[in-house]
């Protein structure tokens, strides 16, 4: 297989997913940490929810039947009997003709299917109310189960966990849940050029950025980060640090973007174990020389050096291969986009995947997309940038006016 060969975007995603088998194993953590966790098996009920028919409004509990007919002309007259104290269970059943005042998420007494709104009711003497219009069984009523069943799932495996669901949870009583355990990501940056953020660059030298946002973009991918440190354009510090990125469960190594240089990291990850490297260059602007492998099991992916190529190969492969791992669909379901207007032409090849940074803004009530020019070396084009344009690999550029689905950056 020649794996000097280019592969569009679509190929090289495939071969790598394909190429992973590794899942993460599950661990138990506490329910108010899980958010942004993904669950590793079925949440299922251990009781009714809610444990009681409750009110979802505030007025008066009923029995519907007591109403039937009635309006402002001729209002039914009910006599209040109790107030329900919220977080109490009821004391007094409630008969016919008669009425109790609840609040809402009150737990109905015995022998009411109903609650009217207070705003349906009028106060006609001191211990009763007239009942300006009819309620129908069950009427803001919240029943008991009705969320959920003891026993049905509430949550499925394989479901990222949000505010809304940690809430349920929690309101299931459920104060530990199974976990898919974090993908640990060994991160390492090369460079003759690169010298740590906190030191003053010599003539030639530009500090290293690539290792910290790429530890940003693992954590907001649910993965858990470390960096392994830099190493000089060597093939003893390189092959020595991939060695040690093996104990992790994925391998991002980012620069070598020379073509000698790239060769040389592309072989020191054919040495780590079988199948080695699937891929060996995309067609992809910003991107091109991006590395896709798997060593023994593990995914090392080789990130060009450039800050905005790298981000752009991360996003494209690393986001949805620690997705899957995760349990995950590699693509989202859905992506936060808006549509746009082109303030001016944007040239692409045919054949290549053109990834375009773009500047939102109004004019005249519309949104437009005014492309971010820059080199890939040039950080400021992707903070100055509110989104991304992907420009298909069978079209020939986009033109101004054009509208676009722009990918709006996290």
């Amino acid at each position: 297989m020649d794996f000097f060969t280019l592969l569009s975007v679509e190929e090289a995603q495939a071969r790598l997913l394909a190429a992973v088998r590794r899942r993460m194993p599950a661990e138990r953590v506490a329910t108010a940490a899980a958010t942004g966790r993904v669950t590793a098996v079925p949440v299922l009920a251990a009781e009714d929810l809610p444990p009681f028919d409750r009110s979802s409004v505030d007025g008066y509990a009923v029995r519907s039947a007591d109403t039937f007919g009635a309006s402002e002309a001729l209002p039914s007259y009910l006599t209040v009997t109790a107030e329900i104290a919220m977080g109490a269970a009821p004391t007094v059943p409630l008969n016919p003709g008669e009425a109790q005042k609840i609040a809402t998420g009150g737990a109905l007494p015995e022998g009411a299917d109903a609650v009217i709104m207070v705003e349906h009711t009028e106060q006609s003497a001191p211990d009763e109310i007239a009942a300006l219009r009819p309620v129908s069984p069950g009427e803001n009523v919240m029943h008991r189960g009705e969320d959920c069943r003891a026993g049905e799932e509430l949550l499925p495996a394989g479901r990222l966990l949000r505010a809304q669901e940690v809430a349920l949870l929690s309101h299931a009583g459920i104060l530990e849940v199974d976990v898919v355990r974090r993908p640990r990501v060994a991160i390492i940056s090369t460079g003759d050029e690169l010298v740590p953020a906190d030191q003053v660059p010599a003539p030639g030298q530009i500090r290293e950025s690539n290792g910290q946002a790429l530890q940003a973009l693992v954590r907001r991918d649910g993965g858990e980060p470390t960096f392994l440190g830099l190493a000089r354009d060597d093939e003893t510090q390189i092959l020595a640090l991939l060695q040690q990125g093996m104990a992790y469960d994925v391998i991002l190594i980012s620069g070598g973007s020379s073509v000698g240089t790239r060769d040389l990291t592309s072989e020191l990850i054919g040495r780590l174990g079988s199948p080695g490297v699937l891929v060996h260059g995309v067609k992809l602007k910003p991107g091109k020389p991006t590395i896709l492998a798997v060593a023994d099991g593990v995914p090392v992916i080789g990130l060009p050096g450039h800050p905005v190529s790298a981000q752009v190969s991360y996003n494209l492969f690393v986001t949805p291969l620690l997705r899957q791992m995760q349990g995950l669909s590699p693509e989202p379901e859905f992506r936060p986009t808006v549509r746009a207007r082109l303030t001016k032409n944007v040239a692409s090849a045919t054949g290549r995947t053109d990834v375009v940074r773009v500047r939102l803004f109004r004019r005249d009530g519309e949104l437009w997309a005014e492309p971010v020019h820059g080199k890939s070396g040039l950080i400021t084009t992707l903070v100055k940038a509110d989104g991304l344009v992907v420009i298909p690999s069978a079209r020939e550029g986009l033109l101004a006016g054009d509208t676009v689905e722009v990918e709006v950056l996290e």
